[in-house]
């Protein structure tokens, strides 16, 4: 044999050796793509509940708990909370999604996602026989792992997946068995059935994950590119669709290299397909990725009025509108895609914020608080604090709310002091004591055992009073611009303790059984700063009171009105009566009163009463218009001790330093400390209020009592250590 024909020989018995090992594995391939595309036929005609007992075997329980019907139950959806404005606030959110529809959605989104994810989409059934075989195929000829799911199929898991409730349910979601597979075909099967492509699309691109917190694709839009998902170029859609696949490992944020690898993949499928012509996918695989990102932050933490927002959240989660139980209420506010109007108004809350802020720095040993609220409406319009919100001590940071009652801010409250007068004047009138009304005010008295009744009428024990500011005979007008002791301990007795209570109570203010005692007049209950504002809200509005009301409507999902919360007032004095208080404490910002003096006076009618507590732990100027009410408080805390158990528990003012200044014991007093600090807040927005006056009181009385006698003219020096007020 020649040379030649010898070699042609053995490259002929060598290619027929090759093809005999191709032939080989394509008819092993073939055998077992055979019976796979067999099970998969069988599957399709197989009715579940035949499913469910072939696979009851091989599946755990947790996979039968699953469900045999997909149903389209409303996705979890992103709450917005908005100022008195329309401005937004916050967003409160399990999962931040707001749905959008498919004619709200580019077209290049769209088309960008079906290229990667499953470009016959609208060319088969739930079942994408041709490319779960083409996968198949290269999976067993090359040993490599490609998806084979369809758009249904994927909107199926990731439907059970955020209807799942409990941790065993999420783990059955995406568990790794033949079970969940066969279920989740037919599911898909049974949903193609009822819905149309169009409709499983919009679903799936509103349920899928995007990464970094972006659930659908409104909110990846948003969050990445700043963009509505109709105002999508083709190359940030291209980015939006790889993150699909993986949102964790192509995270443009956290990973940009790889994003871009996988938003040039999507792309030149779309050339592929024809979605987008070869000179653009030339352009656009050549650019950046031009990522704007929009954050959405869960919560309350750092956005503006975090306490107001913090208090709106919290007074939510008690409406029964919500949900039956906490829970129920707290998933509605989180998953159900409400818009909260609320009644904070963001000029009021900024002017509030300066003024604790400027007053208290958030490291003292203070607490500068202040709170808002319109009279008559209970329009809560601002709380502020001098401690920021979060976790860190160094900061002067805090989660609790110190303006708000305890139950909405976890704040015990603090005893408002001399502020207490007012609901005694009330009392006073309530029982029909004239404001002519004189007593001899010496600078200490003693209240014998017996000389007051609580309500159960019981009698209480003996109490010594002192005053720190005038002494002599006076009426009413004087005693309370002058915060008096003596006066008041003798106006107490004469209009009754309990009525005392009673006034106070109708003015939403909560009164243990324990404070029920003589100087119950002086503020030794514990209160808010919003307790107090409301309160004095109550005269500002002729004497309705209406309890404080954060949020004025809630909208659903829809934008349909699901709750209007209107005013809740009831009548706690009469007109002629809250004129009356009207006419007593707005002497106390005009010439002559102490408050004038500290410069809080306001071009538009007031009126405010100080208040000092005992061992000065904390100062108070409670003060309003016709129109706004507003609570200055500032209280000692102990913030710095070696000893956890004392943190946070009240401290006398004197000798703490606030924002640079050592108080000393004479420059502790509601006036001087809590009253510029309402100042500050007022004066900023005394131009958007009405200049209009209060009702005059039904009869014109003398403003101060003929000559009476002083102690001084400032704080008795021999008063240190005693009760004042300032």
């Amino acid at each position: 044999m020649a040379p030649q024909d010898f070699r042609d020989s053995l490259r002929r018995a060598a290619q027929s050796e090759t093809h005999s090992r191709h032939r080989t594995v394509l008819i092993a391939a073939m055998a077992r793509l055979s019976g796979l595309a067999g099970l998969l036929i069988a599957l399709i005609l197989i009715p579940t509940t035949a499913i469910v007992a072939v696979t009851v075997s091989k599946a755990t329980d947790d996979v039968l708990d699953l469900p045999l019907t997909l149903e389209d139950q409303p996705s979890a959806q992103t709450s917005r909370l908005l100022a008195s404005n329309g401005e937004l606030i916050a967003y409160f959110y399990n999962e931040n999604r707001q749905d959008v529809p498919l004619s709200e959605i580019a077209p290049v989104m769209q088309d960008a996602l079906l290229s990667i994810e499953d470009a016959r989409f609208y060319d088969h059934g739930a079942l994408d026989l041709k490319g779960t075989l083409r996968a198949l195929v290269n999976n067993a000829a090359e040993g490599q792992t490609q998806g084979g799911s369809s758009i249904t199929q994927q909107l199926v898991k990731l439907t059970l997946l955020s209807q799942a409730t409990t941790d065993e349910q999420r783990r059955a979601a995406t568990k790794k068995s033949t079970a969940r597979k066969i279920r989740e075909l037919k599911l898909a099967i049974e949903y193609e059935e009822k819905h149309t492509k169009k409709q499983i699309l919009e679903r799936y691109l509103n349920l899928a994950y995007f990464g970094d917190g972006a659930y659908g694709i409104s909110a990846a839009a948003f969050h990445y590119f700043s963009k509505a998902p109709n105002e999508l170029n083709a190359r940030q859609a291209a980015t939006l669709a790889g993150l699909v696949k993986n949102p964790v490992e192509y995270d443009p944020n956290v990973y940009p290299e790889k994003a871009l690898q996988r938003r040039n993949t999507v792309l030149a499928v779309m050339e592929r397909l024809g979605k987008i012509t070869p000179e653009q996918g030339a352009e656009y695989r050549a650019a950046p990725l031009g990522l704007k990102i929009t954050e959405f932050p869960n919560g309350c933490v750092g956005v503006t009025g975090e306490f107001s927002c913090d208090y709106a959240r919290q007074w939510l989660l008690a409406q029964p509108t919500l949900g039956a139980t906490p829970d129920e209420r707290r998933a509605t506010l989180e998953r159900g895609g409400l818009t909260i109007k609320s009644n904070i108004d963001l000029g009021m809350q900024s002017a509030a914020d300066d003024a604790v802020r400027s007053t208290v720095k958030s490291t003292d040993e203070a607490i500068a608080a202040l709170a808002m609220i319109e009279p008559g409406t209970g329009k809560v319009r601002a709380v502020a604090q001098s401690r920021p919100m979060g976790r860190s001590k160094k900061r002067g940071e805090s989660f609790i709310n110190f303006v708000v009652p305890g139950a909405y801010g976890q704040s015990g409250g603090f005893p408002a002091g001399s502020t207490f007068k007012m609901f005694t004047v009330a009392a006073a009138l309530k029982n029909g004591i004239d404001v002519g009304q004189t007593y001899n005010s010496p600078r200490d008295l003693t209240m014998p055992a017996g000389s007051y009744f609580d309500c159960e009428g019981n009698g209480t024990a003996l109490w010594k009073v002192s005053n720190s500011t005038v002494s002599g005979r006076m009426n009413m007008y004087e005693g309370t611009r002058k915060s008096v002791n003596t006066y008041f301990a003798q106006l107490e007795k004469q209009a009754g303790l309990c009525n005392t209570v009673r006034a106070a109570e109708a003015m939403g203010i909560k009164v243990p059984r324990q404070n029920q005692v003589g100087p119950f007049t002086l503020g030794v209950t514990d209160v808010s700063p919003l307790d107090m504002a409301s309160a004095y809200a109550t005269a500002a509005s002729g004497g309705m009171y209406c309890k404080p009301r954060p949020v004025d409507e809630i909208l659903d999902s829809s934008g349909k009105l699901l709750k209007k919360f209107d005013p809740n007032c009831k009548r706690a004095l009469t007109k002629d009566q809250a004129a009356q208080i009207n006419d007593i404490l707005r002497g106390v910002q005009e010439p002559g009163g102490f408050g004038f003096s500290n410069g809080t006076g306001l071009k538009v009618p007031s009126a405010a009463k100080t208040g000092t507590t005992q061992d000065n732990k904390a100062v108070w100027y409670s003060g309003y218009t016709p129109e706004l009410a507003t609570a200055s408080m500032i209280a000692g805390v102990v913030t710095n001790s070696k000893n956890p158990e004392l943190n946070g528990r009240p401290k006398s003012l004197a000798g703490v330093t606030i924002n640079g200044r050592l108080l000393d014991f004479n420059s502790v007093g509601g006036s001087s400390l809590a009253g510029p600090m309402w100042a500050k807040a007022m004066q900023k927005i005394q131009d958007s209020l009405t200049p209009v006056n209060f009702d005059p009181p039904p009869k014109r009385a003398p403003a101060r009592a003929a000559a009476p006698k002083k102690s001084g003219d400032g704080p008795d020096r021999r008063d240190r250590g005693r009760k004042r007020d300032r």
